[in-house]
């Protein structure tokens, strides 16, 4: 029986691979994956047999893996960033529900909060929620609600797919429904394309952040009550101040 390995490939550079994600792509027959991933791993791969497939077939991506395995070929599914965050990890395993046979190996990567946040300084040092403002999957009245609980509770929010062709006004959307919990002058960032060629990061206000330009390769960072910009860098502190140690 062959075996599926769900491979973090980070966000895009060859230097934010980890070596054991490397070591499952070389050990597999065949890398399986949305188009932008295995585009940038092509040229690390010459020799492998690549597949692939568009947006919005997650599912036949899978079901493809999962056959390959029945097979008793070694199959790496190729995400960007963590294959467990936003990923495709759970969708394999929900496809091999009914193989248990397959064996199934998730390859953790290097995911877009913490490259984001190593690029516009250290937003994430205290507790944070990651929202995706992609509707695809889950209903926008749910994804409101989240934003608004988690701004309620004070957390760093890392946005994940804030706008795209389809839905161009959702990071707008975002920071109204933000602006009721948070002050205006809130420190926020964008990171993208992090770690490939045409790389950003750029800090600005909340008040600022709905008239910000945002796609699916951008990450946004709110911050809380205590975060601030400290030489140009994006921080929220975790307290050490309050103990009278700085």
């Amino acid at each position: 029986m062959g075996k599926i390995y769900v491979v973090g490939i980070g966000p895009g550079g060859a230097g934010q691979t980890t070596p054991r994600a490397e070591a499952a792509l070389a050990a597999s027959d065949v890398l399986v994956g949305y188009t932008t991933y295995i585009d940038l791993i092509r040229d690390r791969y010459p020799e492998k047999e690549l597949v692939a497939t568009p947006m919005t077939t997650e599912v036949e991506r899978c079901k493809t893996c999962r056959d390959l395995a029945l097979s008793g070929r070694t199959a790496a599914m190729v995400c960007g960033g963590d294959a467990g965050v936003y990923g495709m990890a759970g969708l394999v395993y929900q496809v091999c529900a009914g193989c248990p046979e397959v064996e199934i190996e998730v390859i953790p990567g290097v995911t877009a909060a913490t490259a984001g946040a190593a690029l516009l300084g250290a937003p994430l040092i205290h507790d944070f929620a990651a929202v995706s403002l992609s509707d695809a999957l889950t209903p926008w009245e749910t994804i409101a609600r989240r934003l608004e609980l988690a701004a309620e509770g004070d957390f760093v929010l890392c946005l994940y797919n804030p706008a795209s062709r389809r839905r161009p006004d959702t990071l707008r959307q975002a920071a109204a429904l933000l602006l009721r919990h948070r002050s205006p002058d809130t420190p926020c960032g964008l990171a993208r394309r992090v770690g490939r060629p045409g790389e950003e990061a750029k800090i600005c206000t909340l008040r600022e952040l709905g008239e910000q330009q945002a796609d699916m390769f951008t990450t946004v960072f709110v911050g809380s009550s205590q975060t601030r910009v400290i030489n140009g860098r994006l921080v929220t502190p975790r307290g050490y101040e309050q103990k009278g140690t700085l």
